[in-house]
């Protein structure tokens, strides 16, 4: 797909005084706009600082502030009427082989990550299915990859480094903040600006992928857990239509065989001839090799490769938490939508998440099954739709993903949060005045708009 160009790796930190001093200056920019381009940012102001003395001087300069990661977020919750601050050039990474933890600058891509630690014998549990986003990004809202026993990203972060409302630098680890730090992971950037973050890493693994075509839903209703237990990371696909997964793509570690035969059918889908691209029709040169070939796990766990932008256009996206126990009954439910759906989806994909203790996850205490769309640029179709999808799944505690298109209400989405009030305590002692708030974080987690 022909999409907005992805930020590029940045160079080596500058850290002279002469470049701090600018960074601390406020940059005019054009109209900037989100990754998809279906979203204008409402300032255009931007800090671009080098140092972490230049983030405190930003952070204590303005009354308002929203940290920008890889822009891939689809709606406001990085947006600002005030400033914005990117950090993309905190590009350092720091591998503790001892510890077996990486801490990597907030401007560090998963795509920049994971190359560098495989190369010394490490990797992360999991990546999303673009290596293209920010780990600080990713990490704040909670996005994951798939597998029944894999949480989303979030649950790998061991500490954060963030200058907080004051312009005072904390370090936010279990070990300093016990039960309490499960609060900070999934921050939605709303407790200040994350430098660093530090990750568990563990040994660099193979992997293969398969794909297979044409899997009739009937076999959901009775194996659901034994397809998506069927590899370390599995995706179905689907475009809604003959009550079929058009696609499933099975990622296996290869210590962790043996596995079927190449050849063999999969619950009656049968195994791709070649190489594809989750759409139909489109060249599968962007995506990650298949055909059960090894290689390593950070080019295989990606759906697409790390030097394709991964796309057919501009597009929107959506997505729904339901518990995975009752995924068969939601895939079901929206499925009765497909006349509204198809004109304006390019393609859905299922995936499953582990449960974990992060008070804004998704996935807290409920292993998941996200339903996920992503959609033809057409907002003024696509937000009709969503609440008939949302009216669907609300019988299956449907939560959607923080990034993504939802017009679900304030009040239903805060009350799928047992933890809600406690972050909003957290919120309060860090940001007392709400300098990291936006309009987002208003009506989404205190239900008032600015």
């Amino acid at each position: 797909m022909d999409k907005r160009e992805f930020l590029k790796t940045s160079g080596a930190l500058l850290a002279s005084g002469f470049f701090s001093r600018l960074a601390t200056t406020q940059t005019k920019a054009d109209s900037r706009t989100n990754w998809a381009g279906n979203y204008t940012y409402s300032t255009k102001e931007l800090d671009l600082p080098n140092t972490v003395e230049d983030v405190r001087h930003s952070v204590r300069e303005h009354s308002h502030l929203k940290a920008l990661g890889a822009r891939h977020s689809f709606n406001g919750i990085a947006d600002s009427t005030v400033e914005q601050i990117s950090l993309k050039h905190f590009d350092q990474i720091e591998l503790d082989t001892k510890a077996k933890t990486v801490t990597v600058g907030a401007g560090v891509t998963y795509g920049q990550l994971a190359p560098y630690i495989d190369s010394r014998g490490f990797a992360v549990h999991n990546l999303a299915s673009l290596p293209h986003i920010s780990v600080v990004g990713a990490c704040a809202t909670a996005t994951h990859g798939s597998g029944n026993k894999n949480g989303n990203l979030s649950t790998a972060v061991r500490a954060m480094e963030i200058v907080t409302a004051s312009g005072d630098i904390r370090t936010f680890s279990r070990e300093q903040l016990g039960d309490k730090f499960s609060g900070t992971v999934v921050g939605l950037g709303a407790l200040g600006v994350i430098t660093r973050i530090t990750l568990e890493v563990q040994s660099t693994f193979q992997m293969t992928q398969m794909v297979y075509e044409n899997l009739s839903f009937s076999q959901l209703e009775h194996h659901l857990d034994e397809i998506f237990a069927s590899g370390y990371s599995v995706s179905l696909f689907t475009d809604w239509q003959n009550h079929r997964a058009t696609q499933v793509w099975i990622k296996r570690r290869v210590d962790q065989g043996p596995h079927a035969a190449p050849n063999t059918d999969f619950y009656g889908a049968t195994p791709a001839t070649r190489n594809l691209h989750p759409l139909a029709g489109h060249s599968a040169e962007s995506c990650t090799e298949q055909m059960g070939i090894p290689g390593p796990w950070y080019e295989r766990l990606p759906h697409f490769r790390m030097n394709f932008t991964p796309s057919s256009g501009a597009e929107l996206q959506s997505e729904y938490f339901v518990p995975r126990e009752r995924g068969y009954a939601a895939i079901n439910a929206v499925e009765q939508l497909r006349d509204e759906i198809t004109p304006h989806l390019f393609i859905s994909e299922f995936r499953t998440i582990a449960a974990d203790d992060l008070w804004i996850s998704p996935c807290y205490q409920r292993a998941s099954m996200a339903i996920h769309f992503t959609w033809k640029p057409e907002w003024s179709a696509v937000k009709k739709v969503l609440p008939l999808i949302e009216e669907k799944l609300a019988p299956f505690g449907a939560i959607p993903h923080w990034a993504k298109l939802f017009t679900m209400p304030s009040a239903h989405l805060r009350s799928h949060y047992p933890k809600i009030s406690d972050y909003q305590a957290m919120l309060a002692q860090y940001d007392p005045n709400g300098k990291f708030r936006n309009e987002f974080i208003s009506n989404h987690i205190y239900g008032a708009s600015l």
